[in-house]
Formats: structure tokens, sequence, C-alpha cells
């Protein structure tokens, strides 16, 4: 098949889950074309199958503000018609699916290009729900071809604050087992961490939603009990917020800040617990990792993280906010050594038997069949 791949480049789950989407399909064979104003950052190395086409914007007085949905509306139009593509993939709804759409509807005659939109989350819970944009949002999924999410909570949440009937497959989002694996020889861990200590960790795009301050709270009642550092990894607006935090609860030299990274797997293998207390989370992919390298993990009871913690299992659940009990909870493993090796044990086991991307990719190269076919 030959795929358009529409996604945001920068660091997030729905930037790391469609890159690797592609990676993995080029590999199976497929031609892919990812169409987006900036290289996605996961596409660092040449791949034979993928070309990566530039969305070209121009700055002109008379426009207020940038016309990016337009820009890539054209340049999907240029890349369909002459790399005669089969399908345009979208991730996010608005503003990709509006301009796949678009593309689609100047294609008439020329490419009969069918269109899939996954939706991620975001926007859907948050951004979709603004009044200005609901009626794009509705109309955006309603005209794709085929529309997937990444957990069942995503599709129950976009049924029914959409008022939509068109049919959604879940299609969960995945992880590189092979690459995001245990490895208990890390030596990043000697240069963080003392003789005895423990690390937690939390990774995230420091977004409100992701109440990474909660994050820092946990760890200062853990860090009384047990001798331990966190690790925040990432950026985003609520960072100065979160060094402020660390600065007034005297946590400098317990709590390091590393910002964004690419040697992601070291430093989960480097941690004990991985911490996620988000009030908004779709499908949590940032924990499913940590799970894939063996790594616990306490996170709050929303969105689509049930499905992926087993709670009591391979990690513990908690109420958004509940600061207490996730304490507890962490508490509980780093002083259990029986109970939290067969947590370890669990996580992995779960992320290879259901969520590796050689037991997920498949779903979405027969969904693009049956779509092509309808």
């Amino acid at each position: 098949m030959k795929i358009g791949i529409t996604c945001y480049p920068t660091y997030g789950g729905s930037g790391v889950i469609a890159t690797e989407l592609g990676k993995e399909l080029a590999l199976r064979g497929h031609q892919v074309h990812f169409i987006s104003y900036a290289l996605p950052f996961r596409l660092n190395n040449f791949i034979e199958n993928v070309v990566f086409h530039e969305v070209e914007m121009s700055n002109y007085p008379v426009f207020e503000f940038p016309l990016y949905s337009l820009a890539l509306a054209s340049k999907m139009v240029e890349v369909a018609e002459y790399e005669k593509l089969d399908l345009l993939h979208v991730h996010y709804a608005i503003p990709h699916a509006s301009s796949a759409f678009l593309a689609k509807e100047m294609l008439k005659g020329k490419n009969d290009i069918k269109i899939i939109t996954t939706l991620h989350g975001t926007d859907i819970t948050l951004v979709g729900l603004e009044p200005s944009f609901l009626p794009l949002v509705k109309f955006s999924i309603e005209k794709s071809d085929g529309v997937t999410a990444v957990s069942r909570f995503l599709k129950e949440k976009t049924l029914t604050n959409y008022d939509i009937e068109k049919d959604i497959q879940v299609i969960p989002n995945f992880v590189d087992t092979q690459l995001f694996t245990p490895n208990h020889d890390c030596s990043f861990r000697k240069n963080i961490a003392g003789k005895g200590e423990k690390i937690l960790v939390h990774t995230s795009n420091f977004r409100q939603v992701k109440r990474v301050p909660d994050t820092i709270k946990i760890f200062e009642q853990v860090q009384k009990e047990i001798p331990s550092k966190l690790l925040l990894v990432g950026d985003g607006p609520e960072r100065s917020e979160c060094e402020r935090l660390v600065r007034q609860l005297d946590l400098i030299d317990k709590v390091k800040f590393l910002g964004k990274q690419d040697g992601l797997v070291e430093i989960l293998n480097a941690s004990d617990v991985f911490l996620i207390p988000s009030q908004s989370e779709s499908f949590g992919l940032a924990a499913l990792e940590a799970m894939a390298c063996g790594i616990p993990v306490v996170s709050s009871s929303v969105g689509g993280l049930p499905e992926l913690v087993g709670h009591n299992e391979c990690g513990f659940i908690a109420e958004i906010g509940d600061i207490e009990r996730m304490t507890k909870y962490v508490i509980e493993l780093l002083t259990n050594e029986k109970k939290y090796r067969i947590f370890s044990q669990n996580a992995r086991e779960r992320a290879v038997k259901k969520f590796d991307k050689n037991k997920v990719v498949p779903n979405y190269e027969d969904y693009y069949q049956k779509i092509l076919d309808s």
C-alpha cells in the first residue's frame, strides 16, 4: 500500500505512535509518506520506503495568522496525486482530518483516496469540546472513511460527546518490546542515585492535565520514608512552576529535571517506579513504555489508564489528586521486594502479550484493507 501519514512532529504520544507506525509499515514493505510542517522527532535515521514531505508555510501581511490547515491540504493533494497514495492516515481530528477531507474533495475525479483518522485524546476530550470547534470535530470524524481510537474509553467518549453513529475501531497504542526491555546492568543509575536509594520517574509534556506537581508532592512524602530520587523527563508550560515547587519543598538535591530526552530506555531502566497522576489520559503511552521495561506504574484512574495498568497486578490506580493513596502505593512497592518482583514481571508480560508492535500493527494493516475494499 501507499500510505500518507500526518501527525504532530513534536514530543507527545500521538506523534510517537504515528511515527513508529509508519516506520513499522515501511519495514513490512508498504510505501510511507509523512506529511507535516517538520520532520517527526522519532524519524531520526534513514528507513527504506519512508519519505518526508514538508508543508511549506508562507507569511502574507493580509493574513494575521498562518494558514497551516490550508497549506497542509494543498500538500496532501500534491503528494497524493504524484505518489499515487491509496490512503491518508491522519492523527488528530483537527486540523488534520479537516485538511484531509478538503484534500479528498480537491482530488475528486483524479484519485479516490481514503481517509483514516486516529483519535488520540486531546482532540476529543479537551480541544474538541470548545464550542467553536465541536461542529468541526464532529464533521471531520463523520467524513472520514475510517476512524480508530486508542482506547475503549476514548471511543465511548467520542460517541457520547459528539453524538456520532459512525463505527469506531479500537486499536491500542503499542511499543517495541525489543527496544523497551529490562536491563538490570544500567550504568546510568549509578550516576543518579547512591547505594540503596530508589528512583521514581515521570515523563510528560508538562501540561496542566499531567499534574506534574502531584508527582513532586508524592515524591516528597515517599522520600521521607525511603531514600530516593525523582527524575522528571520532558518539558512544557508547567515546568517553571514545578521547578519553583521543588525549591519551595527543599528538594533541589533530590529532584532532577532532565528535559527532553532521546535515551528514554536507559532512563526507565534506571528507575524503580513510574508515576503518572494525570487528570486526563486517553491511553498512557509513557506508562506502557515503562511497563515494557519491567517498571511498575502508579497512576490515576482516568481515561484509558485502567485498560492499560492492571490494578494490583503490574501497578496501582488511585483517584485523581489522591496524593496520600499514591504515596502509600509507592512505599508498598518499594518496601516489599517479593511484591515488587511480581509486579515488575507482570508489567513486562502485559506489555509483550497485549501491546507489542507485532501484535498491534497488523490490526492497522487489516483495517486499511477493510477501508480500501469498502
